[in-house]
């Protein structure tokens, strides 16, 4: 079977949907297929990724979790939200 995916939604507008179906079977694709390739191209997500990574071996991650307790994602009940 092949990698597990996950679903999201996006908005846009009926002429840009259009222009995505229309170049999707031009390029006997999907339109899934386009954009996450658009977005796996994007080089602000590996960057973004990089400074995650790197802040996750700083000392930064310790402060946040102890700053604000209740935004961390594994507090009980919490899921990364930020608190009501």
């Amino acid at each position: 079977m092949g990698e597990k995916t996950e679903k999201i939604t996006i908005r846009v507008s009926p002429e840009t949907a259009e222009r995505l179906k229309l170049r999707a079977e031009a390029e006997k694709t999907t339109v899934t297929a386009l954009l996450t390739e658009v977005a796996e191209r994007d080089p602000r997500l590996e960057l973004a990724a990089a400074r995650f990574r790197e802040l996750q071996k700083s000392s930064l991650v310790e402060e946040f979790a102890a700053a604000f307790p209740d935004e961390e994602p594994d507090a009980p009940g919490r899921s990364g939200t930020k608190a009501p």
